[in-house]
């Protein structure tokens, strides 16, 4: 029960339109479901469809899915509005959209008039909305503390050199940066900034971030230095794999796998591999001592066959030690496999936390945004070797095999692995007890409101 009524609390939560955001709100969702809160989730069509089956029917009186429609703009159908699969070019166009719903979104809060927002990083007219109406609204950051530090520290203190020096972008990082901001305009550039900035400083007194105190303490607590906002913490928010991944014939396929054999290969919902990368990783694993799973993903649009993407005869020469398809994969049910030894991964955020509830040392290879700054979190961590492209940022076959060999099978990559089995124990032993006060402070923060 919530500390000063006996009526459930009744919140609307509003992720950004990224698989990597809609994931970690409903697990959020179900952990306060559990509580003695009411959660109003709202988001587009798509994304809601593609979460209906997460959500069993336990969850039916205490998760609502509100439906959000945006305008179709041109190249931009409804099956577009996420940014699951989304052509890059067409990024732009969906904000926009987004955008453009702000005034249908201020009437589902003023007809819901729910006690608490809890909202994304992209949209500071949501928690505009919600002043209007004293609601109070709370930003949910689903990146790291860490990247969120990195970021403040940029906006707040320009020019000078972040104090944890092991995290930072490599120089072709940097130049890869550049390169991409150079096709923006200026005024894009900023006024993207200045919506992160606003959505975060908008937030009630708190925000709260997917992360625990034992491997990020230190970066929130130098936000809160940086900004007098106290960090919550929310815990990892693994989504719980479900009864209809076990019935996966990838799952059959590893259950024929030696114990830690196998790796499993992703670069999440949301990046493509240039074909120079597809070419260098496949000559990497092929050359590698390790059986493999690998979803390959390709842009809405692209019908592209593997055999043509990948190298002449990949398929032949690889045999029953690879499974390599177009499409999804469970990843959940995958990590927690006994037969699974590493995990070859983009290191975004969600991912990292999976890596790390199920124990399973991280292959690092970051591709764009705060996958770096994560890299090099999970790399001073223990728990991860990340797989450093040449000066001219190009990825080589022999380095992706030889930090494979290390993670999975060599000797000098025991440590790491019984790291990552050490961070399982603890995450394992710590539960919910983040939940328990994220509850509290949301209760304190709308008893002030009442």
């Amino acid at each position: 029960m919530n500390g000063f009524t006996n009526n459930p609390l009744r919140v609307l939560m509003f992720p950004w339109l990224g698989y990597g955001h809609i994931s970690p709100f409903l697990e959020l969702a179900k952990k306060l479901s559990q509580r003695n809160f009411v959660i109003y989730l709202c988001s587009t069509p798509v994304i809601l469809n593609s979460i209906k089956k997460k959500l069993s029917p336990e969850f039916s009186p205490s998760i609502h899915l509100l439906e959000l429609h945006l305008q179709t703009l041109p190249n931009l159908p409804p099956s577009h509005h996420t940014t699951n699969g989304l052509p890059p070019h067409l990024m732009n166009t969906l904000k926009e959209a987004f955008d453009l719903a702000s005034p249908d979104f201020a009437l589902i809060l003023k007809t819901l008039k729910p006690d608490l927002l809890i909202y994304d990083f992209l949209q500071p007219w949501a928690p505009k909305s919600a002043a209007e109406l004293k609601i109070p609204a709370v930003e949910f950051i689903s990146s790291s503390s860490t990247m969120t530090a990195y970021m403040l520290h940029e906006f707040n203190k320009p020019g000078i050199k972040f104090p944890f020096s092991s995290i930072c972008y490599r120089d072709y990082e940097k130049a890869r940066i550049e390169k991409q901001e150079a096709s923006i305009s200026v005024e894009k550039l900023e006024e993207d900034k200045r919506r992160v900035r606003e959505c975060f400083y908008l937030s009630c007194d708190i925000v709260l971030i997917k992360s625990f105190k034992e491997i990020e303490g230190k970066y929130s607590d130098y936000i809160t230095n940086l900004t007098g906002k106290k960090v919550v913490p929310l815990g990892p928010l693994v989504q719980e794999p479900t009864l209809e991944d076990s019935e996966s014939e990838l799952i059959t396929w590893l259950n024929e796998k030696e114990k830690k054999s196998t790796i499993f290969v992703s670069f999440g919902s949301e990046y493509f591999l240039s074909n120079e990368d597809l070419v260098e990783i496949a000559y990497g694993l092929e050359t590698s001592k390790v059986n493999f799973i690998w979803p390959i993903r390709f842009q809405k649009g692209e019908n592209l066959e593997l055999e043509e993407a990948l190298p002449k005869g990949f398929f032949n020469r690889v045999g029953n030690r690879g499974k390599v398809f177009n499409g999804w994969a469970p990843q959940a049910k995958i990590l927690e496999h006994s037969s699974i030894g590493g995990f070859v991964s983009h290191c975004g955020w969600s991912s990292v936390m999976e890596s790390m509830k199920y124990g399973v040392p991280i292959i690092a290879m970051p591709m764009h945004i705060d996958q770096p700054i994560n890299s090099r979190l999970v790399e001073d961590v223990g728990i991860a070797v990340e797989v450093v492209r040449d000066s001219d940022g190009k990825l080589h076959r022999e380095e992706v095999a030889a930090i494979i060999n290390q993670v999975v099978l060599d000797k000098d990559g025991e440590f790491l692995r019984q790291k990552a089995k050490d961070m399982k124990e603890k995450l394992c032993i710590k539960g919910d007890e983040e939940i328990e006060q994220v509850a509290k402070e949301l209760e304190k923060l709308c008893a002030k409101f009442l």
